[in-house]
């Protein structure tokens, strides 16, 4: 009784006693299925682990049985192995598993089958291996084969005892598994059925609990609202209960009086809250438009943000301000803005047209502008709107311009305007945009530093591109870090040095291995940038050539250090093919000259001595001074090409240009060399009624004559020599044609280069300088002519040149003129007894009057007493006063100024000479009648017009 009353005093306790019959119920329940679920699942286990086991032993035995036996028709084939251990091991093995399987033997029919097994293993090993190893004693064959029928038997009949053991222990697993689905059934009702009970008396204890305490409580639910409602309420509750319930149910009570009596101060209080209410209502807009503010600034710090990291990743200055401009206008609410650089021409704008950037820009240096670059501040502009602005709107309307300067290093670098439609920009947004302002400055100035380094790059790789040499700079680990245009050229590396940048040692440097002769190139690289790094004082190089074009190529290389660290190194590829080529030429020119110096200086020494030291007889005599003589001009002439060659090298060669007739030069040519050779013809032919050029008569001749020198030479078996004058209106042509030995087709390029000679036998027998045809392309071409040659080798050469033609008339020299001459008084002014004599006779022969002064104190005094008609005059005299004073003076004088000078000396001044009205000189050695024709055609032709006349050099 005790412990019921205990139980009534509390709903708790009630609920949990009623909830305890329940779990108790339910638990005892599940501890009885699981108790059975358990014991039937241990039982088939056991069940499955011993006929697996059994399984696993017969299909052991069966295996190794039926591994080594094949049974055929009438016979048995067993497969024997050589070691003689492996049957002992077998039957050991098998034994070990009839040991293992008998304990797991459980019915008779599985123990009649093992004891054939047991039989049947000890027959093979007794009877049957015995018969096998015998057998293969004899054959030695792996494969033995019997035919006995009673073998064949018992191993046939032990093989099917076996597969059908083995199908039996399959039928017991599942006859096993059978049992247990069996099983699983009954407990899968039992539990359905405990379930189903559970749920009863689940059922009837939540009606208990309902009739007990629900329905008390739904009555003091309704007496509840009938309170709140105002109205009178009675609560029916057994007052006797002992429960929370009964003590409820006096709370309650004391409760509604207490609740009627504090009535009044619930109004109260309900008044004085309502009065809160409103005051946190006010204080809730407050935070809603706080809240506004913190979104709209952190919308602003959004797009900031974005536009920082597209700024602060972008080095495009025209992208770089188009991204500024758009992302401000979001952030300033604009309608439109413009950025605009002052120092150059880069801006961006939006919403902005054409014509309205042209005039902000065309107004960068006045108005608002200006006092946006002098204040360094923001401000605004209210203005009223453009009618392009005001769009379908007809009442009037402002806009307001934000004016933002872009200030780096105290100077504005850029401005930013903008543009808002009714809103004007407060206080607070100006000092927030002035903070975006100062930041984008300093990104545009990295931008702008990053141009500059950009550029000063461009000019750096412009100024290596300049340099002929090639250059390439490469670091510490042979990178390729710069290369110029001519690297790139000389390797065929593509048409833009930025192709090589980056490339590895392995790589450029078997790019450049691949196009270059010496095998060792890469090693010999190698060694010379190592010796460099090692040695940085001193020059570091060697030479490579190329395969293709034949380069010959010097690299000299250079470690480049920074306070002992080092940076790269510097290699300058320099083409030395000419260099080579000429040192080459001059060292052959060197050998040839020598020879060619010393072979008419033997002659002229040999045969002089022989007139001076013996008697010879008239003819022999004049035989010998023709050979001196002959000498002589080929010693004066080899001596005038290297003279030739040294004053065009240094471009102090000077031409008289005059027009001259090339037919009669060339005439006279053909007769000059006609003499010199026996077994030649030479044949001319003129398709020209004239052919007049500009040009220098002795050079020109020189140029025929070096050519017709050269045919008659390379043609030592003699033969034709064809010369044809033909052109057009504006060019004259001259072939000189051969049919001697004819050039080599690869050496045509080389042909006019100085000292060049084609390396033959042939050749090298007829000797020369290799002087002559670089001499006759410098004539041709300083006359605006083109010098050129066509030849097959052994089939004789033919050499053209081409003239600029013009049209002139001529003057004719009549009878009275030529006559007149003989009154003519020449004055030569020389202190070389011997050339004196040899330039009197010359012109008292051509019938000039000569008088003859060593001294230029006389000759000037005897000018002033009696005026010659002409003048030959030698620079370098014996007295104190030469012919430049002499010159000096007759200009001086009005009437000695006029008298045609000619100038005969050994000094190459001619610039002097110049610089007193002289065009050429004549310098000694050269043929007296040369001086007389030029005299005579100048006191013809000027008539003492006051020229310093100069008689040209003789060409041999």
């Amino acid at each position: 009784m005790k412990i019921v009353n205990y139980f009534n005093s509390s709903l708790s306790r009630k609920v949990l006693a009623l909830m305890g019959i329940c779990f108790l119920f339910f638990a005892m329940g599940c501890g009885l299925l699981f108790y059975f679920q358990h014991k039937i699942h241990d039982d088939y286990a056991q069940k499955r682990s011993i006929i697996e086991k059994k399984q696993q032993i017969v299909n052991h035995i069966y295996n190794q049985f039926n591994s080594e036996v094949l049974i055929m028709t009438d016979s048995i084939a067993f497969k024997v192995t050589s070691n003689m251990d492996e049957p002992l091991k077998l039957e050991s093995e098998l034994k070990q598993n009839l040991t293992e399987l008998g304990p797991l033997i459980g019915t008779e029919d599985e123990m009649l089958i093992y004891q054939d097994i047991d039989n049947f293993i000890s027959y093979y090993f007794s009877t049957i291996l015995p018969l096998i190893m015998s057998e293969y004693e004899k054959s030695r064959d792996p494969s033995i084969e019997l035919r006995d029928i009673k073998v064949n038997f018992q191993v046939e009949e032990f093989l099917e005892q076996t597969k059908s053991f083995i199908s039996l222990l399959k039928e017991q697993l599942a006859d096993n598994s059978n049992h247990l689905v069996k099983k699983q059934s009954i407990i899968q009702s039992s539990v359905i059925v405990f379930f189903i009970l559970t749920l009863i008396l689940s059922l009837l204890i939540v009606f208990r609990i309902f009739n007990s305490i629900g329905k008390p409580l739904s009555e003091f639910t309704i007496s509840a609202n009938e309170i709140a409602a105002g109205r009178d309420a009675v609560l029916k509750v057994n007052e006797n209960r002992k429960d929370e319930l009964g003590i409820l149910s006096i709370a309650f009570q004391k409760m509604v009086n207490s609740i009627q009596e504090k009535e009044q101060d619930l109004m109260a209080s309900n008044e004085e809250l309502i009065a809160q209410q409103d005051e946190l209502l006010a204080q809730q807009n407050e935070l809603q438009t706080a809240l506004s503010i913190v979104t709209n600034n952190e919308e602003k710090l959004t797009r900031w943000n974005e536009l920082i990291k597209i700024i602060s990743s972008s080095l495009d200055k025209k992208g770089f301000l188009k991204s500024i401009i758009e992302n401000m206008c979001k952030i300033t609410k604009s309608d439109k803005g413009m950025i605009s650089s002052l120092h150059d021409d880069a801006f961006a704008s939006y919403g902005i047209s054409n014509f309205g950037v042209d005039q902000f820009r065309n107004n960068l240096d006045d108005g608002l502008i200006q006092r946006l670059t002098n204040e360094h501040k923001p401000f605004t502009v209210k203005r009223v709107q453009h009618s392009n602005e005001k769009g379908y709107h007809e009442s009037v309307n402002y806009s307001f311009d934000l004016y933002l300067p872009v200030v780096s290093s105290s100077q504005v670098k850029a401005v930013m305007v903008f543009s808002r439609y009714g809103d004007a920009y407060s206080n607070n947004e100006l000092t927030e945009y002035e903070t975006f302002a100062r930041q984008i400055a300093i990104y545009l100035e990295k931008i702008i530093l990053f141009e500059q380094s950009e550029e000063d790059r461009r000019l750096n790789q412009d100024i290596l591109n300049t340099v002929q040499e090639g250059i390439q700079l490469i670091d510490a680990d042979r990178k390729v870090l710069q290369v110029n245009n001519q690297l790139c050229g000389i390797f065929e590396w593509g048409d833009t040095p930025e192709q090589m940048i980056g490339l590895s040692w392995e790589d450029w440097s078997g790019v450049m291995a691949e196009q270059i002769q010496d095998y060792e190139f890469i090693q010999l690289l190698d060694d010379l940038i190592d010796s460099a790094f090692l040695s940085p004082d001193e020059e570091h190089s060697f030479i490579y050539r190329k395969t293709e074009n034949k380069q010959v190529i010097r690299v000299y290389c250079k470690t480049i250090k920074d306070s002992n660290d080092h940076i790269g190194t510097l290699l300058v590829h320099r083409d030395i093919t000419k260099e080579y080529e000429i040192a080459n030429m001059k060292s052959e020119f060197v050998s040839t000259v020598s020879h060619e110096l010393r072979t008419p200086l033997a002659s002229i020494l040999g045969f002089t001595e022989l007139l001076l030291t013996k008697e010879l007889k008239p003819e022999r005599k004049t035989k010998y001074t023709q050979t001196i003589y002959n000498e002589t001009i080929r010693l004066t002439s080899l001596i005038n090409d290297f003279l030739d060659i040294q004053r065009m090298e240094s471009g102090k060669q000077n031409y008289e240009k005059k027009y001259i007739d090339v037919i009669s030069i060339v005439q006279n040519v053909i007769e000059l060399q006609e003499i010199n050779t026996s077994l030649h013809k030479t044949t001319l032919t003129v398709e020209l009624e004239d052919a007049i050029i500009l040009g220098d008569k002795n050079k020109i001749e020189q140029v025929f004559t070096n050519l017709l020198s050269n045919a008659i030479k390379y043609s030592p078996e003699g033969g034709n020599i064809s010369i044809r004058i033909y052109g057009s209106e504006d060019i004259v042509s001259i072939d000189v044609k051969d049919e001697g030995l004819g050039i080599p087709e690869d050496e045509i390029p080389n042909l006019f280069q100085k000292f060049y000679r084609i390396d033959n036998s042939d050749r090298r027998k007829i000797g020369g300088t290799g002087l002559g045809l670089a001499i006759v392309k410098e004539i041709v071409e300083v006359h605006g002519g083109k010098a050129s040659v066509s030849s097959m080798n052994g089939e004789g050469s033919t050499f053209t040149t081409h003239f600029s033609r013009v049209t002139m008339s001529t003057n004719k020299v009549n009878e009275d003129g030529a006559a007149s001459m003989l009154n003519y008084t020449i004055m030569v002014i020389e202190d070389d007894l011997s050339l004196a004599e040899l330039v009197n006779q010359e012109l008292q022969d051509n019938g000039f009057h000569v008088s003859y002064f060593k001294s230029g104190n006389e000759a000037l005094r005897q000018m002033k007493n009696k005026a010659p008609d002409a003048i030959v005059l030698d620079i370098m005299l014996a007295d104190e006063m030469d012919g430049w004073t002499i010159m000096k003076e007759m200009k001086e004088n009005e009437e000695l100024k006029n008298i045609p000078i000619f100038i005969s000396t050994a000094l190459d001044e001619k610039e002097r000479g110049l610089s007193l009205g002289a065009k050429d000189y004549l310098i000694k050695p050269y043929r007296p009648n040369q001086l007389s024709k030029l005299i005579m055609h100048t006191l013809l032709t000027n008539e003492r017009n006051g020229q310093v006349m100069v008689p040209h050099q003789i060409a041999d």
